[in-house]
């Protein structure tokens, strides 16, 4: 899944069509490393939306809006004041690099006309979001990059802005048939890489979409290719730049099954036969908004749970330690039963025991087997009795004290990993909200000083059944008893994975009788999916009306308990499962 330069090619494109001449009338930074642009044009109004993530660094115009922090960052005051009401004049990119620039007109402090330039590099762990002046002198940026932490370029106010050449590559747009080829003949390796690996913006798949439409295999290498391969992969290569330069864009997503394979904004012929199929927008931003929309929300969301997830972390492994050191020494007290019987069979034929004797032979009369006892020659026999009874009544009481305190821990291993998998289907900020509070009532996070408990607004998820059913998911514990235990009712059907962490799923039945089996197999894939069983190709669901489940007095969020129930086995696919956003 390449953000290629051609890619770029096609953003710029539909920007130039819908943003020359607007006005930039607001400017948000809702992450440290994001921009958002609302500009207003004649015929509507528009969202810029340009993330410098290092994970996934993006540019596309969006309906989305996004909430912002209550004080605007410092680069975000900073663009308001140069920028703000600023006219758009200008959206280039330079060859085919993955870089574009936002020429912008404005009025200074004086009143006179002026020019800047906002620059988003979409380079991976290397994007950037610079603000230059009409000099191309650096003004700030979103990330500023010193030459401690880059040799090649330093990004600060005052330097000089340039594009760092890192790779000796040529310009895709400005190379002919013949330097292609030139090109390619130099490189011995396999065709594809020789393509992607010289030329800037090409990526690893349009190099094997390239290769696909000139019948050549992308594998093979450049030195042992015959003239006619090297002339169908110039021709391919000519028509491919031709597309992008005169702005012939058809932005599809490859799927391969029910799984999306690739994206490019060149059609993908290569994926045309078996279970292969093509689905294509109508602009490159509506795809790389359905496209990322939910990647770029869990991985935000993931790496605003680090935190949280390093908390229940090493609680976990802390409890599991100590988990493990309890059993050992609860599997040390299983000789305690025969340190007892010693003691009775001592009591009754200690009388035959020779003085000095180093054991005794008795039949143990509770399974009438001859046993063989130890015996302290230096003691006699009721006093090897009564030695064998103190190490009862010891291990006993430890056996005693360590139930209960195995129990306890193994209780909260199981509260720790329902709290790991709630943060594993974690989408929004109002659910890490929740995951918090109910890490703090639990003791592994301080309250700060007199912080009253957060009001939560996080929702559970919310499904439609095919036979119309409306079916909710819990994020987290405290939604799980919530709808459990104050929003179904009595004949409603409960589901939860069998044995593991994972959702409470209600199905409401409303005013039907009975549920469909269509149904039951729906919510129990839901079940399945929103558990730590996701992946596997069968989980156990347990399914029960709510009436029979029943809490614990003093149990911890989302634990349970019930008697009767049926189970099913079955995959957690959810596709085709309809959800409400509400």
């Amino acid at each position: 899944m390449a953000f290629d330069g051609v890619t770029i090619a096609s953003v710029v494109s539909e920007l130039n069509d819908r943003l020359i001449g607007g006005r930039l009338y607001k400017i948000a930074q809702p992450e440290e490393d994001e921009l958002l642009l609302t500009i207003k044009q004649p015929s509507g109004q528009y969202r810029l939306r340009i993330c410098a993530n290092a994970s996934l660094p993006l540019i596309y115009l969006t309906e989305s809006n996004r909430p912002s922090p209550l004080t605007a960052p410092n680069f975000c005051m900073l663009l308001r004041k140069h920028l703000q009401n600023g006219r758009i004049i200008g959206i280039s990119q330079p060859g085919l690099e993955r870089i574009v620039r936002i020429d912008i007109e404005h009025l200074d402090e004086m009143g006179d006309l002026r020019r800047k330039t906002l620059v988003a590099e979409i380079m991976g762990k290397h994007s950037n979001i610079i603000f230059c002046d009409e000099n191309n002198v650096i003004i700030d940026s979103i990330k500023r990059v010193s030459a401690a932490v880059s040799s090649v370029r330093e990004v600060l106010p005052g330097k000089p802005y340039f594009v760092a050449r890192t790779q000796d590559k040529l310009d895709a747009l400005t190379t002919d048939a013949e330097a292609f080829r030139r090109t390619l003949a130099a490189k011995p390796q396999p065709v594809y890489k020789a393509v992607y690996g010289s030329f800037t913006g090409i990526s690893p798949v349009l190099a094997q979409e390239l290769c696909y439409r000139a019948g050549v295999d992308g594998d093979l290498s450049t030195a042992g290719l015959a003239d006619s391969a090297y002339e169908r992969l110039a021709q391919a290569f000519t028509d491919m730049t031709a597309a992008v330069r005169e702005g012939r864009f058809t932005p599809n997503i490859a799927y391969s099954g029910n799984q999306p394979a690739e994206f490019a904004a060149l059609p993908l012929t290569m994926y045309t036969g078996g279970t292969d199929r093509i689905r294509e927008f109508s602009s490159m931003s509506a795809l790389l908004e359905s496209y990322y929309a939910e990647k770029d929300t869990l991985t935000r969301i993931r790496q605003k749970s680090a935190d949280l997830r390093r908390i229940v972390q090493t609680a976990l492994e802390r409890n599991v330690k100590k988990y493990d050191l309890q059993m050992q020494k609860m599997q040390e007290t299983q000789k305690r039963e025969t340190f007892r019987i010693y003691g009775e069979l001592l009591n009754t034929y200690g009388y035959s025991a020779a003085p000095g004797a180093k054991f005794l032979e008795a039949v143990n009369y509770y399974n009438g087997e001859t046993v063989k006892i130890p015996l302290d020659p230096t003691l006699t026999a009721s006093e090897n009795a009564k030695k064998y009874f103190e190490k009862y009544g010891k291990m006993k009481r430890t056996y005693e004290v360590l139930s209960e305190l195995t129990e306890q821990v193994k209780a909260e291993i199981d509260h720790l990993e329902s709290v790991s998998a709630s943060l594993d289907i974690a989408l929004k900020e109002e659910d890490l909200a929740e995951i918090k509070e109910e890490l703090t009532e639990s003791g592994y996070i301080r309250r700060k000083g007199n912080a009253k408990k957060q009001k939560i607004t996080s929702k559970p998820f919310h499904y439609i059944s095919s036979d119309g059913f409306h079916m909710y998911v819990g994020k987290n514990n405290y939604q799980n008893d919530e709808l459990t235990f104050r929003f179904a009712t009595g004949n409603d059907w409960w589901f939860h994975a069998k044995h593991m962490p994972g959702s409470h799923v209600i199905v409401k039945l409303e005013n039907a009788k009975e549920l469909p089996d269509r149904t039951f197999e729906e919510a129990a894939r839901l079940a399945a999916y929103y558990s730590k069983g996701r992946g596997q190709e069968k989980v156990e669901i347990d399914y029960i009306q709510k009436k029979h489940v029943k809490k614990p007095g003093g149990a911890k969020p989302g634990f349970v308990v019930y008697y009767t129930n049926y189970s099913m086995s079955i995959d957690s696919n959810i596709e085709g499962i309809k959800q409400i956003i509400d």
